[in-house]
């Protein structure tokens, strides 16, 4: 009786991510965004929920740019973050 496992029995199959792909910043257009954010990350101890406007400022860029697909900020996350934006803009009489 042989005891060694046969693994080719099983086949992977690769799927893509489920946001799929998305463009490198290769002319750095959105680099002063992630410097923000990556001080901040520095400066508050790698604590990321402590810098998550510049998280969202970061990928707001990099969907305006069309550097990944557009996403609502709700979708990514961002639900509380953009309801405080809309409380702080005064009412128009």
């Amino acid at each position: 009786m042989s005891t060694a496992m046969n693994f080719s029995t099983k086949s992977f199959t690769p799927r893509p991510p489920d946001k799929g792909a998305f463009p490198l910043d290769h002319f750095g257009e959105c680099s002063a965004f992630k410097e923000r954010f990556m001080e901040c990350l520095h400066h508050s101890g790698y604590e990321s929920a402590a810098c998550r406007q510049s998280a969202m400022a970061y990928l707001e860029c990099r969907m305006d740019r069309q550097l990944m697909a557009n996403e609502p900020l709700e979708k990514l996350g961002f639900k509380d973050l953009i309801n405080e934006k809309s409380e702080e803009k005064p009412e128009k009489l």
